[in-house]
């Protein structure tokens, strides 16, 4: 849940009203959002004091300052919520978009805002924001070589090389954590102007050429992104916000955004789109559980910034304009969480349910404790690595090829270290014995839990599967500790072994087995009811020297979800 640090004396003003701390306190509670910590921080020699305000995550509206103060504003029935407006202009603002930035940050989209009067005490946006009356159009976006990029970064006083930059920028604390993001990309996002006057460096720093001043009055807005859905959101919300200070407020300029290098195509910016929900005014009444009208249901929307109307058809739907604000509202049970908020949650009268009902553990966890707890007993010590991982801990390092692995992908992953759901349970353990090896051996640790591996028979294309992985770590293999693991576990589950060795009879049994994985001929198939559910065996030597082991490793593994 992030936090907005506020000036407590600005966002009294912009709220009209001095308020105590248990009222303010109060207020927050009754919009859903908490006040976290009042703290006094010194600004110009002077003491300021500052409420910090815990805001739900997905209420980007909420994290600034105009934002939160004309909701709540809203909220309090001291106005109406704003209508945004999209203006096109004889001749729009251009910016054309290079086909060397498709492998970098592949989409832009810009907007111009008009006779900005800045506050004194409004601290300066900084990043993708920049004065239009310093720069001309058409602008380009494009990608280029770290060594030929060359200009005055925001707030430095000499010209200096994307590389210079980058080593610069390594110390901030501040901009450090976004540089690994182009860093090793052989062509660096760069916006500038029809002089080639630079803009920007997307996502690391504006230039010192267009940054905007007290004295700034028009502002070009860029928003750059991997995906054009993002860009959009954080375009339509920074427009929204600062739309208040325009000569004319909440009216946006639009922006052309051309891809040449591409298929051609010409968009126009920002979106600014309100959607249209209908809800049930009897399913919000009973869900939330209060009885209310249709009027009195929409004077609570409205409350929330949502432009509601008792539809025509019926007078008991409500038709719900959902403004380019919200980007929370992605269902109409948003809608109704909204009623419940501007209700007041503490207002719902308590009532005892219509019906009883006697709660159980879901069968495949109880199962999964029991297994869990026989494990233990037999001197295994239970880990927890992560759920997702690299592609190399799941296919080059277990001697695998990714492609024939039924593994889902992050699209945007943070780190190379999770870069795909696990599709096993052994990588995870592979590593907590590298992170431990210098512990006492033997070093004997297992896991119940979930991969995710593709499905295209679910909804989701994708489905949890519950597996258990024992490792044993030791100068020699001892295979025989797996073995006996596996024996004590289905007689646990009181599965015989089978000495058919067919289907046509219960139980399990083992075959031998060539898995890349494992040593050659010291590997077999776990068997139950004919299909394979797993697998044991000693670990190929390279398997263990890309865990960064010197030891051998025996291990087994099986989907649990078979013996349900």
């Amino acid at each position: 849940m992030p936090t907005l640090a506020v000036r407590r004396d600005a966002l009294f003003a912009a709220l009209g009203k001095d308020y105590s701390e248990q009222e303010f306190d109060e207020l927050c509670f009754q919009f859903g959002i908490e006040l976290d910590e009042v703290v006094t921080e010194e600004e110009d020699n002077q003491p300021v004091v500052k409420y910090k305000i815990d805001i739900a995550a997905n209420r980007y509206d909420l994290l600034c300052l105009e934002g939160l103060s004309r909701a709540l504003r809203i909220f309090l029935g001291k106005e109406s919520p704003p209508r945004y407006k999209k203006i096109r202009p004889k001749t729009p603002q251009r910016l054309i978009v290079k086909s060397t930035v498709d492998d970098v940050r592949p989409f832009v989209v810009g907007a111009v805002l008009r006779g900005i009067t800045f506050n004194q005490d409004r601290a300066l946006v900084a990043i993708g924001t920049h004065d239009l009356d310093t720069i001309q159009g058409p602008f380009v976006y494009e990608g280029k070589a770290p060594a030929e990029i060359k200009f005055k970064a925001l707030n430095q006083t000499k010209e200096m090389t994307a590389v210079e930059l980058m080593e610069l920028y390594s110390k901030d604390p501040h901009l450090k954590p976004f540089l690994p993001i182009i860093r090793d990309k052989p062509r660096y996002p760069l916006i500038s102007d029809s002089k080639g006057i630079v803009l920007s460096m997307p996502p690391i720093i504006n230039g010192e050429h267009s940054k905007i001043t007290l004295k700034t009055k028009n502002i070009f807005i860029e928003s750059t992104a991997t995906q054009l859905a993002r860009a959009r959101i954080v375009l339509d919300t920074l427009v929204c916000m600062f739309s208040e200070y325009c000569e004319r407020p909440f009216e946006v300029e639009t922006v052309e955004v051309a891809y040449v290098d591409g298929d051609g195509r010409v968009e126009e910016w920002p979106a600014l789109e309100a959607r249209m929900e209908t809800v049930s005014v009897e399913s919000i009444n009973r869900d939330v559980g209060i009885s209310i009208s249709a009027e009195t249901m929409v004077s609570l929307m409205k409350r929330m910034s949502l432009d509601a109307k008792v539809s025509k058809e019926s007078d008991k739907n409500i038709n719900v304009e959902v403004p380019p604000t919200r980007q929370d509202i992605l269902h109409p049970v948003d809608i109704m969480e909204d009623v419940g908020i501007a209700y007041g949650f503490n207002n719902i009268e308590r009532k005892l349910p219509k019906f009883g009902t006697i709660a159980v553990q879901v069968p495949l966890n109880s199962f999964t404790d029991k297994v869990r707890e026989e494990i233990a007993l037999m001197g295994f010590t239970e880990a927890a690595p992560f759920t997702l991982c690299s592609k190399d801990d799941i296919a080059d390092k277990l001697r695998l090829s990714i492609g024939k692995i039924p593994a889902v992908h992050i699209s945007n992953p943070k780190t190379l270290e999770f870069q795909v759901c696990r599709t096993s349970l052994l990588p995870g353990l592979l590593k907590t014995l590298a992170a431990n090896k210098k512990m006492p051996l033997p070093i004997r640790l297992f896991e119940v839990s979930d991969v995710v591996l593709k499905d295209s028979a679910t909804d989701v294309g994708a489905k949890n599967q519950r597996y258990v992985c024992l490792v044993n770590y030791n100068k020699s293999p001892e295979f025989e500790v797996v073995h006996g693991a596996l024996d004590r576990l289905m007689q646990m589950l009181e599965v015989p072994f089978n000495l058919d060795r067919t289907k046509s009879t219960t139980g399990y049994w083992l075959e031998d087995a060539s898995v890349p994985t494992f040593f050659p001929g010291r590997c077999a198939h776990v068997i139950f009811n004919g299909d394979v559910v797993g697998q044991l065996g000693v670990l190929h030597p390279e398997v263990i020297t890309n865990f960064d082991l010197t030891l051998p490793v025996s291990a087994l593994e099986i989907d649990l979800e078979a013996f349900l």
